[in-house]
């Protein structure tokens, strides 16, 4: 295998002039860069990536932190972040913390110790005090880590409201909301309260099935739509995620009850298995092209120290379906 010294003997130059051409720095002439490269290209070399990184002081390597990879909702936002970031020249190292002890800590570890340049957290960050008074380039993603780390979200203020009020109008007797579990500070769970405000001062009963933390597998949700059913055998109402919706729909069908007919059902995140299930869902929908995107920008403009874009909440969009 061809070294960098074999480039510049070949070549008749230094190995610093190789490398100033390699890594497109600095002035060399157009007749060294051209025996340059045709000694690259003779020698069939490849430089060395490792090695090239740490003389720029960079990996091009951003982590992506997420609760679940195979989940509708994270897959989809993993895939937008993800392409966004090879556009800026980055690849993406991805870890999903669902069923791994300390994932989160060790991607954390890997950021101080410099063998990625900034990471993006999705999770549920468990271990907050991690990141305080951090000064190495991170990005949170629905999460609230600390002030001084900025938060990517769509407007769930926005979105609690259109889903409670697509309720509303079907006139509902009792409502059930199927939420997430309170462990931990996330700007996600603002919809949820949200919904509740608005269900509740419209004088109607509400009732909530709490998931259990870091459920987010569909036989957790099918558990929990048929909690809903056994404990609130009159609800005329469901709201949830994608999956708690979709299984709420089955559970809905097995036991007999119609929708939109005698049951009301509004999905929240409007991911492609809204469009997927026997009935086209009625879905509140997280504008995740432009989260992922604006993922990407602001984590790679906080690695090069720029003025981050502006972080206003997204706002949501509306998919009207047949469940509600």
């Amino acid at each position: 295998m061809a070294r960098i010294k074999d480039v510049a003997k070949l070549a008749g130059v230094s190995t610093s002039t190789v490398s100033l051409v390699l890594n497109n720095k600095g002035y060399v002439s157009a007749a060294t860069r051209a025996k340059v490269e045709a000694a690259v290209q003779e020698l069939h070399y490849v430089p060395s990536e490792v090695g090239r990184n740490l003389s720029l002081n960079r990996t091009n390597l951003i982590g992506v932190i997420i609760p679940d990879v195979a989940h509708p909702f994270f897959a989809a936002l993993l895939h937008e972040i993800e392409i966004a970031l090879y556009d800026y020249g980055y690849k993406t190292m991805i870890c999903s913390t669902g069923e791994k002890k300390n994932a989160e800590l060790a991607f954390l570890d890997m950021l101080r110790r410099h063998t990625m340049d900034g990471l993006i957290i999705g999770a549920h960050a468990l271990h907050i005090e991690n990141y305080q008074h951090i000064e190495l380039p991170v990005i949170a993603f629905d999460r609230y880590l600390c002030d001084e780390i900025p938060i990517i979200r769509a407007d769930h203020h926005q979105g609690g409201q259109l889903a409670a009020n697509a309720l509303l109008k079907r006139h509902p007797h009792h409502v059930v909301q199927i939420t997430g579990a309170p462990t931990v500070h996330t700007t996600a769970h603002e919809h949820e309260d949200i919904f509740a405000q608005v269900i509740k001062q419209a004088s109607v009963p509400l009732d909530t099935i709490v998931m259990p933390a870091n459920a987010l597998q569909p036989k957790d949700f099918s558990i929990a739509a048929r909690e809903v059913f056994e404990r609130y055998p009159d609800v005329d109402a469901i709201s949830g995620t994608d999956l708690g919706a979709i299984c709420a729909l089955r559970e809905a069908s097995r036991r007999g009850r119609r929708c939109p007919d005698d049951l009301s059902i509004v999905a929240y995140d409007g991911t492609y298995l809204t469009r997927l299930a026997p009935q086209t869902m009625t879905a509140v929908v997280q504008p995740i092209p432009a989260l992922g995107r604006r993922a990407a920008e602001a984590i790679v403009r906080r690695i090069r120290h720029e003025e981050l874009p502006s972080l206003q909440p997204l706002p949501m969009g509306f998919q009207q379906g047949e469940t509600c």
